[in-house]
């Protein structure tokens, strides 16, 4: 069988990509997402892939929120 461009990744070694920084999900569950569309997948044979960038992009934080953005008084039991 031919290989995938180098951009897709199996879900194997999608779920060992996001292992390998400490976040666990089997490749089923990654599976489940390209099938429902949250990531984009082709399907060579019997086979899906993921492109790889999109996996790493799981990875990194999403923004911040700064305490301003919070409502105000949230936290004032805390203080005791």
């Amino acid at each position: 069988m031919s290989k995938p461009p180098s951009d897709w990744i199996s879900l194997s070694e999608a779920a060992e990509l996001l292992a390998s920084s400490n976040v666990k999900f089997t490749s089923g569950t990654i599976g489940r997402w390209a099938r429902l569309g949250q990531l984009q997948s082709i399907k060579l044979g019997n086979r899906r892939f993921v492109r790889k960038a999109q996996v790493r992009s799981l990875l990194r934080p999403h923004g911040s929120i700064h305490g301003d953005d919070l409502q105000p008084g949230l936290f004032e039991d805390l203080d005791d």
